[in-house]
């Protein structure tokens, strides 16, 4: 028995469940989960299909429920299983160190492909986990010369995503088009409250009674992409802006390690500036 995932993401239109069943009984496919959604403003429909059979012809299944679908229909089966993560960081290690952990003992679903820092300081550590890391510094260059070298550095390994794990830099429009849709940045607060630097000092000084981290893709708009995952923790009065850090450090971790299982498992939709996640 073969496992068969099928991601459909196109126009509401009335019967889709029931089309879509038909095409994947006929390829003598028993479907063990399905979930679909519809998001009304839009009119866009959603599902997540597993099935247990016979293997299929992958390509020869899309084609036909392509022609039942709504024109522009987008239909993925059996995307590749084993992504591809590329992971940016600059020096907080919390991060890349709980991917590498994963990685290590084969729970992250994924191949980390390459670690590039643009400072040195995590290199003996990815070194450790048999992972290549490259330095590629900002200093001494424009925004221009640093991001065609780290693009050419990335584009080498062929990733399916680009994690920012505590990478500290803006990335510029251009850069971003590179990789549309694929680049997952962990951020240090509960967006969109304290977006930009040091958020934890702007909310000890806010006195705020919860802390966050969030895991979203990266657009042109800063720290406003489609939000995939986000997790709280309370705090109180007795915290210091330290004490406020070193606790969003845990949540940062957790955050990004759901966003990835999610991503991973084929589990998110995006539509505009929202995602659609089957958890």
């Amino acid at each position: 028995m073969e496992q068969t995932l099928i991601l459909v993401h196109c126009t509401d239109a009335v019967g889709l469940v029931s089309s879509i069943a038909h095409v994947v009984a006929k390829y003598g496919l028993n479907i063990t989960t399905m979930r679909e959604y519809v998001d009304e403003s839009t009119k866009r429909f959603f599902s997540r299909i597993v099935c247990m059979g016979k293997a299929v012809d992958p390509e020869k299944l899309m084609q036909e429920l392509l022609m039942i679908l709504p024109k522009g229909a987008s239909v993925k089966v059996n995307p590749p299983k084993q992504k591809r993560l590329a992971i940016l960081v600059t020096k907080e290690p919390h991060c890349l160190g709980d991917t590498l952990v994963r990685y290590f003992f084969n729970t992250l679903g994924a191949d980390v492909c390459c670690v590039i820092g643009n400072y040195d300081h995590l290199r003996s550590f990815t070194e450790r986990f048999n992972v290549p890391y490259h330095f590629v510094s900002h200093e001494g260059k424009t925004k221009d010369e640093f991001e065609k070298e780290l693009h050419k550095t990335i584009y080498s390994y062929s990733p399916d995503y680009v994690v920012l794990a505590k990478f500290m830099r803006i990335l510029s429009p251009v850069f971003i088009a590179h990789y549309q849709g694929k680049i997952i940045n962990i951020h240090h607060s509960f967006l969109p409250a304290f977006i930009g630097a040091n958020p934890y000092q702007q909310a000890y000084t806010r006195g705020v009674k919860i802390i966050g981290a969030t895991a979203h893709f990266v657009t042109d708009d800063l720290d406003e992409g489609p939000i995939i995952a986000q997790d709280v923790k309370p705090v109180n009065h007795t915290y210091t802006a330290d004490d406020m850090r070193k606790a969003g450090k845990e949540i940062e971790k957790a955050v990004l390690s759901k966003a990835l299982s999610l991503i991973i498992e084929d589990r998110v939709f995006v539509t505009g500036n929202k995602t659609v996640v089957f958890e």
